[in-house]
């Protein structure tokens, strides 16, 4: 869209971006019962929020649509997903998964308006303080600098993001706007700033001990390196080569302060990190293995749902009926006996979503690579090659990481990835330019609103329960199952509360609700049984 640079609506679109960057970091809630939930509902909101934001500053004070070729795939992708979820078993799981890719849709075109108003710059700036701060919270943990209940113990050092491997894969990806703004930057405190936030990242990234945020990391940069130095031949510059060499510096000093600094991390093993290094590619035990029998399983399940997949977030209701003897990835004594995703974005893709739309997310990503990569062959200005080679190594890195985890499936990354890449895409040529009138403005404004509060709404629901059931008592319990019926871990405790208290006139409809809910999970049918219930 178009917008005036000097309208109070693009700087508040700005100032909506650059906040939520910052608190998607942050946002995490303080109730152990739902593990992983607290934070991804948490950042889930904070998401939906800021899209909805800046999308409407966006439209309010746009003029004319601007199309660029990219924006048809992103709404193939957009239409196919919502299709998957009209035809989707739980279509609670499938208004939450699709929410998430119209909030990521909204961020990128909001970035891109943004950013074509004249501040940039300042967003690309934003995302790089928001990804340091993401990764000092790790480091935090690991540490023991603050004591938190904020911070997952079973997973540290995981920081707001609950997971050591979602801080680390978030630190992957967001390396590379980092080293661009610290290259970029025009002041020497600025660079200081950038240099110290590249030492923090490489260090939260050695104690998080993620082979993919590894892989993805050591890509990017090595592309980077590669683009900008060699071929590129910033090399010969000499500012931009004592930059380069400060910064690998601070990356090495990191890693090597955070190998010997002792922390709070109760690694099994005597040499973790070199574990970790050494068990990169091995697919025969461990982890490894278990992601090829996740894989091959999730790929039947993709085969059998070829068009539109079995519908977005719904992969973990049919798991169960694919899943093999001896699978790590299901646990059938545990009320929840699956993750929420598979360990792939890609394979989440193709099962969820189906070919189709997979096929349009993966055309939407190559035609921005393609596009950076053509204007950094056409001998464009260094900070345009720059800014247009960072895409490609941001892309590189969510490839690479999605292929061994979720990224675009969670929401602080997929709002990093998706702001980024629209703000540095903002230099590409659009194909077309529609003007907007303002009936039709009132109209789109009207849409977004009402689609946006819906969702946002949907998503407060799950984060009020959540704190309605931190009050504890049964009574407490009861109310959050109807803020939000979709709560299979809600109703699945009062069932099972219940039944232990020998009540199973009060047990049943909870169990009957979870098993609706998730029809092959073990654990409602073994509460249903125990009172009688069969069938």
């Amino acid at each position: 869209m178009r917008t005036e640079s000097s309208r109070p609506e693009s700087r508040s679109a700005l100032r909506a971006l650059q906040a939520g960057a910052i608190l998607v970091m942050l946002a995490a809630l303080p109730y152990p019962l739902f593990q992983l939930d607290r934070y991804t509902f948490a950042k889930e909101l904070v998401l939906l929020a800021t899209a909805l934001a800046a999308a409407l500053f966006c439209v309010h004070s746009a003029r004319a649509v601007t199309v660029f070729m990219v924006d048809s795939l992103i709404a193939g992708f957009l239409a196919l997903s919502l299709i998957s979820s009209l035809l989707a078993a739980n279509g609670w799981l499938a208004t939450r998964g699709l929410a998430l890719s119209l909030a990521g849709a909204g961020l990128f075109w909001a970035a891109r308006t943004v950013a074509r108003a004249g501040h940039g710059p300042r967003l690309i700036a934003a995302l790089a303080v928001a990804v340091v701060i993401g990764a000092a919270t790790g480091l935090i943990q690991a540490y023991g600098l603050i004591t938190s209940d904020l911070a997952s113990p079973t997973r540290a050092p995981g920081g707001t993001f609950g997971n050591r491997n979602f801080m680390a894969h978030q630190v992957a990806i967001g390396l590379p706007v980092l080293l661009l703004v610290t290259v970029q930057a025009r002041r020497r405190r600025h660079f200081a700033l950038g240099a110290a936030g590249v030492a923090l990242m490489a260090a939260a990234l050695v104690l998080s001990r993620s082979r993919a945020a590894w892989l993805g990391a050591a890509a990017c940069v090595a592309f980077l390196a590669i683009e900008s130095l060699w071929v590129g031949r910033g090399w010969a510059e000499r500012q931009f080569r004592r930059r380069a060499l400060v910064l690998g510096g601070m990356a090495v000093g990191g890693m090597l302060l955070a190998m010997v600094l002792p922390n709070r991390l109760n690694w099994r093993s005597d040499s973790p990190y070199l574990d970790s290094l050494t068990g990169m590619t091995n697919y025969k035990e461990g982890s490894g293995r278990g992601r090829l029998i996740q894989y091959g399983n999730t790929l039947q399940m993709a085969l059998d749902h070829p068009i539109f997949g079995v519908g977005p977030g719904n992969w973990p209701l049919h798991y169960p009926r694919y899943m093999s003897p001896g699978d790590p990835s299901f646990d059938a004594d545990d009320v929840i006996p699956t993750n929420p995703w598979p360990s792939s974005d890609w394979v989440a893709m193709l099962a969820e979503r189906g070919l189709p739309a997979s096929v349009f997310l993966l055309l939407a990503g190559g035609s921005v690579a393609l596009g950076a990569w053509a204007r950094v062959r056409s001998g464009a200005r260094r900070t345009a090659a720059l800014g247009d080679l960072t895409i490609v190594a941001t892309l590189i890195a969510i490839v690479i990481v999605g292929a061994f985890d979720v990224v675009l499936l969670l929401p602080a990354p997929s709002f990093f990835a998706w702001t980024a890449i629209g703000a540095l895409a903002s230099s590409a040529r659009p194909i077309r330019e529609v003007p907007l009138s303002p009936l039709a403005r009132r109209r789109l404004t009207l849409l977004l609103a009402v689609v946006g509060a819906g969702l946002l709404i949907r998503s407060l629901s799950q984060v009020v329960a959540m704190a309605v059931t931190g009050a504890g008592s049964r009574e407490a319990l009861e109310l959050a199952a109807k803020v939000d019926p979709a709560s299979y871990r809600i109703h699945m405790l009062l069932a099972q509360e219940w039944r232990a208290d020998g009540q199973c006139g009060r047990a049943l409809p909870h169990a009957e609700r979870a098993r609706e809910l998730y029809p092959d999970h073990p654990a409602p049918r073994v509460v249903l049984r125990r009172c009688g219930r069969t069938g």
